[in-house]
Parts: structure tokens; sequence; C-alpha cells
């Protein structure tokens, strides 16, 4: 009962507070479209700060409110065609993001995910430093293309045995519990469907005429990512792994049965269809279907074949997509009420220097992302970033998607933090490290890398 009422406190001051900011903030000169937009910005940034409520059930009041407020004759002096803020839910970056959550859970329904995390442990050896070098590598690519929540959760189930047989405390469970969801992250780096900020940017990009393909993405993530979880590796080895003495991995022998021959058909045809989307997304240019169209391949394949059943696919995480939708829709009403070029005609009017508004952009959105849904502050801080860069759209969009990526600081910063902290062997302040050195290097190698060398 306390609980609700809390939760009921917040929501009402978070309408106060964006209200009171709206009020004093606005100018005379304001449209009905751009007050309720600008009202809409300051409560869903509240509800976000505070998690009230569930991340994707702001995105639902967001798109409630621009049909409500904006399309409303009787609260609208000049309604607008709310068809636009409705339909980011059809969003090609939705079917992106979708595809990559069928591939996701084929690989886990087959036990693939398993079977590779196995083969990891088994050729890195069990000495520990290069285990966890097996270790955050393969993490690191298979959370290109699975979420960095997911992979991070397979990863530490895989390797529990492992932490079971270690000593309470022990300072290389740390090592692992860190490098995992750090590797999980800058894996997410290197392709659209990495980490919802990757996908929102190119959403974002889509609405202004900018068109960003899988292979284009992977030119300017893929090294970042390599570099990144390099450096990662290197320091975590310096600061947990005190000795490098063997280790036992006797929990190995627990191989899981392959299981029946339908079981066994079930995981050539994921192989089989893996290999053939993530091959057709690599060369879209060459045969000319679009990355959305290659989606079809999982879609359609994984449910004819059944290996994903309707059970299976009431599981997917629909409220990840209800996230990107509503950031979508906020970054579009932005910009469509002309919110966003008016304050950024008021920041062009300072002359400040583009390298250092980049940079400004860059560290700002790591910094929020730290404390809010990185796919939140991408979907505000984007579209504003290109509005006042006009000349530099597409490297501000990828800059500042990246850098979002960045917050590893506290355990609330990303799911895969969240997750590796719930296992109960770490504390707050064993991420701040990795916290630390992610958040100055990641947003200054992408500036160097997507301005300077790609």
């Amino acid at each position: 009962m306390k609980d609700r009422v809390r939760r009921l406190v917040i929501f009402l001051g978070c309408i106060l507070i964006a209200g009171l900011i709206t009020f004093f903030i606005k100018e005379p000169t304001f449209t009905d479209s751009q007050v309720y937009v600008l009202f809409l910005l300051f409560f869903a940034v509240g509800l976000w700060l505070t998690e009230v409520m569930p991340a994707f059930a702001v995105s639902l009041i967001i798109i409630s409110f621009l049909v409500f407020a904006l399309g409303n004759e009787h609260l609208n002096a000049a309604p607008e065609n709310i068809d636009k803020y409705a339909q980011t839910f059809s969003s090609r970056v939705i079917w992106l993001m979708l595809g990559g959550f069928f591939l996701a859970a084929a690989m886990t329904k087959t036990k693939l995910d398993e079977a590779i995390f196995r083969f990891t442990i088994n050729i890195s050896g069990n000495h520990p430093k290069k285990l966890l070098f097996g270790l955050m590598f393969t993490t690191m690519l298979a959370s290109t293309l699975i979420s960095n929540a997911a992979i991070t959760a397979m990863m530490i189930a895989a390797i529990t045995p492992l932490l079971k047989s270690l000593e309470k405390g022990s300072s290389y469970s740390k090592a692992l519990l860190i490098g995992i969801p750090t590797a999980a992250t800058t894996g997410g780096l290197a392709t659209i469907i990495g980490t919802p900020t990757n996908a929102i940017a190119v959403g974002i990009l889509e609405n202004v005429g900018v068109h960003v393909s899988f292979m284009d993405w992977i030119i300017y993530g893929l090294p970042l990512t390599i570099i990144l979880t390099t450096i990662s590796w290197v320091v975590l080895a310096k600061l947990f792994v005190k000795k490098d003495t063997a280790l036992s991995l006797s929990f190995l022998k627990e191989v899981t049965n392959p299981g029946s021959r339908e079981f066994k058909r079930q995981r050539r045809v994921v192989i089989i269809v893996v290999i053939l989307t993530v091959a057709l997304w690599l060369t879209s240019s060459l045969h000319g279907v679009s990355v959305t169209g290659v989606c079809a391949v999982p879609l359609v394949i994984l449910t004819l074949t059944r290996v994903l059943d309707g059970k299976d696919i009431r599981a997917l995480p629909w409220d990840t997509l209800l996230l990107i939708a509503g950031g979508l829709s906020l970054g579009l009403a932005l910009g469509e009420t002309g919110l966003l070029n008016h304050y950024a005609q008021l920041l062009i009017s300072m002359k400040v220097n583009n390298l250092i508004l980049i940079c400004i952009f860059a560290y700002f959105t790591m910094l929020v992302s730290n404390v809010m849904s990185g796919t939140a502050a991408s979907s505000v801080l984007i579209p504003m970033g290109i509005v006042i860069l006009i000349n530099f759209k597409i490297e501000v969009a990828l800059i500042m998607a990246l850098s979002a990526s960045a917050a590893l600081f506290l355990p609330v910063s990303s799911p895969a933090n969240a997750t590796a902290y719930s296992t109960g062997l770490l504390d707050q302040r064993d991420f701040k490290p990795m916290g630390l050195l992610m958040g100055i290097l990641c947003p200054l190698l992408a500036i160097i890398w997507v301005l300077f060398v790609a």
C-alpha cells in the first residue's frame, strides 16, 4: 500500500514539475503543439529518471498523449495529423530489432548459446587471464546480434558453476562479473541491432531522409567494439587477476544432452537461419534487399519450421519494442513541431565551435544515460544534435548513440550491469573503475574514429 502511494505521489509530482518548467520556459510565440510537446518532454524524462513505472509504459504514455493532445481540435488551435506519431511501431527499426529477437530466442531454445559458451571455455583453457579473455570476446561477438541483457544472463548462467567453485569474495569472480556485462555492452556497439540506442539513431536518421545500412554501421562500430573490449580485458586482468594459476573446470563435464532428433533438426535450422540472415545483412548493397526485408528470413523460417511456436513468440521482449517506438514518437514530435529547431537556433547563435559541440553532446549523452534509459536519452538528445549540427547528421547521430552505450558507472546504468549485480557477488563500487574508463574512452574514441578515421 505504501509503495503504491509513493508511486502515485511521484507520478503526480512529475506532472506538477513538468507543468511548472513548461510554464516558465515557454515563449509567447509557441503554438499549442509546441507547449504540449515541451510538457511531454519534461514529464517523460521525469518518469524515466524516477523509474516510477516501467520504461515501456512511459512510451505508451508518450504515444497516447501525442495522439490525444496534438490531434484534438478542442485542445489544439491547429490540430495535426497524428498518424505519424502512432505509426512508429511499424518503423523499419522495430522490424530490424524483431529479427534480432527471433534469432536470440531460437538460439536460446536450441541451447546453441550454451554450446558456444562451453566451446569457448574449452578453447580458452583454465588460466584465469585467457579464460577471462575468451569469455569476454565470446560475449562481445554474441551481443552484436543478441541483446546485452540476454547475453549477460546466459553467460552468467553458464559460468555459475565456476563462480560457486571460487572462494567467497574472490577478485576473479568480480573480474568475470564485470567483464561479461562490459563485453556485452561493447559488443552492442558493432551493429544496428546490438543495442536499442543504435536502432534509435538509425530511425531518427531515417526520419530526416538519411539511410544507414547494416554494413555502414559495422564500419563505424566494430573497430570501437574490438578496441574497447581489449582495453577492458587488460584493465580487468590488471585490477582483479592477481594470480594466473590454473582453475578447476570440472563443471564442464556436465554437458547438456543434445536431445531428440527433433531437437537436432531445430538446431540445424537455427544455424542455417543465423548464417543466412547475417550474410544477407552484410551484403544488402549487392542483392538490393533492405536490411528490414532480410528480417523476413528469421521471422518466416523459424515459425514455419516450428522452431519457435506461439509460446516462444509471446515471450519475446515486446516491451523493448514499445520503448523504442515511444522514443521515436517523442523524437519525431520534437522535430515536427519545430521545438528542436527553435532551441537549436539559440545554440547556433552562441557560435560555439562544431567540434566542441559534438564533444559536449557526446559526453552529456553518456552522463545522462548513466541515470536514465540510454534509449530515452538518445530519443531526446540525438534529434537536437542533428538539428544543431545539420552538416554532420550521420556523424552526430553515430557518436551520440555510441556514447549512450558507455553508461556502465552504476548497477542501474544498463540492464547488463543490473543482471550481474543481481548475483549478489558485487558491490556498487566495483562498477566504478570500468564505468569511469568506458565513460571517458568510449565517447572520445567514437569522436576520433567517426570524424577523423572512418
